[in-house]
């Protein structure tokens, strides 16, 4: 999908106020046989932050897609951090088999080479047109890195996506710009780009130098280059027409996103749109701000919901809803405080974002990787419904290729399940086991039956820097009965040493595999 580069630039200074722009309509009589698939894919979301999982934070959009579908109680990320997450989510493969596939710098060059066979290559061998739009994390370019001034290539559209915009790291990492294909939006040739996390470049201010320019004060890491009145973390120079604004997130995603929806109309379409809400910096657009009465944090919640409901919108508008299968999720669980001052402890209120479970973002507990999850396929999916069963998003590569009879690189994908019954409600059970991996790559293991086995380590309790997070780690193995036992909080290993065996032979076979 090509736009025009003028067209593009004027989008990104656009607010929220003069952007609600009119998007010409698909027609009217497209019915594909096959579905499309929006993969709506949250950052930081907790297990308890929706409140159809029991939140306090009024989510009634996203509530309805699990009104209209099926919510699942026992559903994973891969990964208690962002990248690993997504890196399995496309690639079917979990991101701890191989060294340099944890949270990657915003000069990271791309984790997923050419070749890899991924969940976009899969779609578009399938029929589908597949785009990615929102936050990619997961690097651009060559051996040596980005060239934020020329082509950054390799990247998405080298391993199947048709269309990409994206931001290339995570909203608190330089540099602050989009990128559309191959090149950044709206640069100016004379002024160049320059990152380093290394050394300070440039002119610009710093956090640590000037907390007076600053709108929302860092807590820990995040003091070098200022930009938008927000310290980052890494330092950059030049850029500056094409230099973000926070606050425009949401509406500049969600205008791409309609954009990609009603160009592909004719064609049965894959969407990867990967929100920047929930993460940190967490910084509403002004409609949105003090609007939840629980800061910062609750008020991009407020903003997320908004966003699905912006997307459902355009799906029914377009005659598109009963076919289009949306499936929402998160890439880790939550934090509160991740490098600002935004008061998200000081407004949580009565809202628990871990919901029952313990830990969050970084741990080996639960609420470090069990995550909502809902499915919505009014055409293929009973409304109303509530799954139990284990299912885990690096099965989103074998399910599609499952279900739409497309052969995939299994040598290559080798984590990777057909989940296709599950996703749909046909199958009760789902996965057998599945491995969860914490801070420094530290693993756990669970199982279908209930039981969850955390090998002892040498890690530290507690997250070793801003957020107050009980991580699980041990030095001795550990194995919890989660069906009794949600917390963890009754260590079972002395009790049933014969399980415990059993769960660290299994995970030994994995771990070889």
């Amino acid at each position: 999908m090509k736009k025009s580069y003028w067209l593009g630039c004027l989008m990104l200074v656009l607010s929220f106020g003069c952007s609600q722009k009119q998007v010409s309509k698909a027609p009217k009589n497209h019915k594909s046989a096959k579905p499309n698939v929006l993969l709506i894919y949250t950052d930081d979301v907790g297990y308890g932050d929706i409140s159809a999982y029991g939140g306090k934070i009024a989510t009634p959009n996203i509530d309805k897609l699990a009104e209209d579908g099926m919510l699942f109680t026992n559903a994973y990320a891969t990964a208690a951090t962002c990248t690993p997450s997504r890196y399995s989510l496309l690639t079917g493969e979990y991101a701890w088999r191989a060294k340099g596939r944890g949270v990657a710098p915003g000069d990271a060059s791309a984790l997923i080479k050419p070749g890899v066979e991924t969940l976009p290559s899969v779609m578009q061998k399938a029929g589908y047109k597949t785009a990615v739009i929102g936050k990619w994390h997961l690097g651009l370019g060559g051996k040596e890195g980005p060239d934020w001034n020329g082509v950054l290539k390799p990247g998405p559209l080298e391993i199947g996506f048709d269309y990409s915009f994206i931001i290339p790291a995570t909203g608190d990492r330089v540099p602050t710009v989009f990128v559309e294909d191959h090149h950044v939006v709206g640069l100016d040739p004379n002024d160049p780009i320059e990152v380093s996390y290394r050394k300070k470049v440039g002119e610009r201010p710093t956090g640590k130098e000037h907390p007076e320019q600053l709108k929302m004060m860092w807590s820990h890491g995040h003091n070098h280059t200022i930009v938008n009145g927000v310290s980052r973390i890494g330092y950059m120079s030049g850029g500056e027409s094409a230099l973000w604004r926070d606050e425009d997130f949401a509406q500049t995603f969600v205008d791409k996103a309609k954009s990609f929806i009603i160009e592909e109309s004719e064609n049965p379409f894959f969407l990867y749109f990967s929100t920047h809400d929930i993460h940190v910096p967490r910084i509403a657009n002004e409609r949105f701000q003090g609007t939840t009465g629980f800061g910062p944090r609750g008020d991009v919640i407020a903003q997320l919901d908004w966003t699905v409901g912006e997307l459902m919108k355009l799906l029914k508008e377009n005659d598109m809803e009963e076919n289009t299968m949306v499936i929402f999720s998160s890439d880790n669980g939550p934090v509160l405080d991740d490098g600002y001052e935004d008061e998200a402890k000081e407004k949580l209120n009565d809202h628990q974002p871990w919901g029952s479970l313990s830990g969050g973002k970084y741990s080996a507990l639960e609420a470090g990787t069990r995550v909502p999850f809902i499915v919505k396929w009014p055409k293929g999916i009973k409304a109303g419904t509530i799954s139990n069963a284990l299912l885990c998003q690096v099965d989103m590569l074998g399910s599609m290729a499952g279900h739409f009879k497309v052969d995939y690189n299994q040598e290559q994908a080798v984590d990777t399940q057909n989940a296709w019954n599950t996703l749909v409600g046909k199958e009760k059970d789902g996965r057998y086991a599945l491995v969860q991996e914490a801070l420094f790559s530290n693993l756990a293991y669970v199982r279908q039956d209930g039981y969850k086995y955390i090998p002892g380590n040498k890690g530290p309790e507690m997250v070793p820097w801003g957020p107050k997070i009980e991580t699980g780690f041990s030095k001795e193995d550990q194995l919890f009965d989660l069906k009794l036992d949600e917390e963890e909080k009754n260590d079972l290993s002395k009790e049933k040493p014969e399980v415990l065996q059993e769960m660290k032979n299994e995970l030994e076979k994995i771990i070889k595999k």
